[in-house]
């Protein structure tokens, strides 16, 4: 038996025409599928225990990484090779400017360096406000 290309290919647009029209026949919205979606989909307000928006124990065991920064530069591959023991890279920082504090990359605050006990650290000098954080972003 020979079948003919065309005609299956107008068979399976009549199949496709004849299943979209009892789509559009049938009730685009019903109402109980409205009635699900709002039993589905109830207003989130009020959904969270009351004083649960202050519980922040569940996120004090989350690692972050707190980076220091001292300053910055560019500087050509060849230059880097060249370092020895010794070297000295500048950095755009100035001697005494206070130094970004970082929390996965995002500056949160702003220190100096202490020396306690041989061991370097950072004492905080300003705390970034979430308002400044967001004008930095928006720069």
């Amino acid at each position: 038996m020979e079948t003919n290309p065309q005609s299956a290919e107008v068979s399976a647009e009549d199949d496709w025409g004849a299943a979209l029209a009892e789509q559009a026949s049938s009730n685009p919205v019903a109402p109980a599928a409205t009635a699900a979606h709002a039993q589905v989909f109830q207003p989130f307000a009020g959904a969270a225990p009351a004083g649960a928006g202050h519980d922040i124990d569940m996120i004090m065991d989350i690692p972050v990484t707190l980076t220091v920064e001292l300053g910055r530069t560019k500087v050509p591959i060849k230059h880097i090779l060249q370092l020895a023991q010794g070297s000295v890279v500048e950095l755009d920082g100035l001697a005494g400017e206070p130094m970004d504090v970082l929390v996965n990359g995002c500056l949160i605050a702003q220190g100096e360096v202490v020396v306690v006990n041989d061991k370097f650290g950072i004492r905080l000098t300003d705390i970034i406000t979430p308002s400044e954080r967001l004008r930095k972003l928006n720069r």
